[in-house]
């Protein structure tokens, strides 16, 4: 069978609308954009808030809070890459489901490194599950929940450490899930206790569901996008693909080999180019899954002005699904100070697109603009 051949300016152009960056979504639509890009990275909540603001039209400046703390329609919890995500609670089950499938915390590697055994593991994961039945804890009442549950007061400062290391197994098997702070202090709980969900999928049945998700809005991609995404090697990740079966099919994109769903590849090959820009957050979900072929979405050799150090992912400046520059903003007071910086000159239409979008930023923050351009 021949290869099916595209171009970067066809997958770009079919990833916009996949990714609600061509047209915005009605504000009713908000729980569908979420799990249409495979939720919203959530390392800092106020990305998160913009990554959805970029997405939907006319989104209310509370409308994330209330649907993770009032109407519990988004669920908080550590998922893929360990990284924290909020995810529609409704796909909860399947989305646990693969995290079930993480097996990098059970090696013997990882024990050494944290100074623990698989016993000792098993033992606070069965505790940390206990402790969060029907209860909202803080860190610190966790720890000592688990502590007296377990009888070692190490387990309680195991879950004391930053970074949540021992606080991602039992997110990952489902046992865990973030609940409303109180005061300035995070809070825990059992997704059980907190939403409601469908049971827990089949992890082979939950990881073909995943694996389709992040085609549906990533394709085409290669099996080293879809690992470093997911948070696995290659290896596993071309198994999980080749899983689909008949509803994947490989295409080449300008040389490099990759993967779509099959029902998606004749709109890429006529996919129409269409005018977008968008001021994307830092961790957009369009720019992380961009990283290994940012290249080709670049004007330049700006890759390391977007992917920055320790895993930042700068704010982007995204023209027609090309990442043209980066952005910042900070709240002054009743001011919004909105700094663009462009890579290269930009077309008058694109400078003025920027600018609405700008204005838009400064009305759902609630600030007066004061926009400034570097060139």
């Amino acid at each position: 069978m021949t290869t099916v051949q595209l171009t970067w300016e066809q997958a770009i152009a079919w990833r916009l609308p996949r990714q609600h960056l061509l047209a915005r979504a009605p504000r009713e639509a908000m729980l569908e954009v979420v799990g249409d890009i495979c939720g919203l990275h959530a390392q800092l909540m106020s990305s998160a808030e913009l990554a959805l603001w970029a997405r939907v039209e006319n989104l209310e400046p509370d409308a994330v809070p209330k649907a993770l703390w009032t109407d519990r329609t988004l669920v908080k919890m550590w998922a893929m890459r360990g990284t924290l995500h909020l995810l529609p609670s409704a796909e909860f089950g399947f989305w646990q489901g693969a995290l079930s499938t993480y097996r990098h915390y059970l090696l013997p590697v990882w024990f050494r490194a944290f100074g623990i055994t698989r016993e000792e593991l098993e033992q606070l994961v069965t505790a940390v599950a206990k402790a969060l039945d029907n209860r909202l804890l803080t860190r610190d009442e966790l720890a000592d929940e688990v502590a007296r549950l377990t009888g070692s007061n190490k387990d309680g400062e195991r879950l004391r450490q930053n970074w949540g290391v021992f606080l991602k197994p039992p997110s990952f098997r489902g046992d865990l899930c973030f609940a409303p702070i109180s005061g300035q202090k995070v809070r825990f709980t059992h997704p059980a206790t907190w939403i409601n969900h469908s049971e827990h999928a089949d992890p082979s049945t939950a990881m073909r569901a995943v694996t389709r998700h992040y085609l549906g809005s990533n394709g085409p991609a290669t099996r080293e996008d879809f690992a470093r995404w997911w948070g696995m090697s290659p290896a596993p990740a071309g198994r999980a693909i080749a899983a689909l079966g008949t509803e994947v099919v490989q295409v080449e994109i300008e040389g490099t080999k990759a993967y779509a769903l099959a029902e998606h590849v004749s709109d890429m090959q006529r996919a129409p180019e269409g005018r977008s820009v968008r001021l994307l957050p830092a961790f957009d979900q369009y720019v992380v899954g961009a990283w290994r072929g940012c290249e080709q979405q670049l004007p330049g050799p700006y890759r390391d002005r977007i992917y920055r150090p320790a895993a930042w992912i700068s704010p982007v400046l995204l023209i027609n699904g090309r990442m043209d520059g980066v952005w910042r903003h900070e709240r002054k007071g009743r001011r919004l100070l909105v700094s663009i910086e462009p890579f290269v000159q930009i077309p008058k239409w694109a400078k003025e697109a920027a600018e609405r979008e700008a204005e838009r930023l400064a009305s759902f923050t609630g600030g007066a603009l004061e926009l400034a351009w570097s060139f």
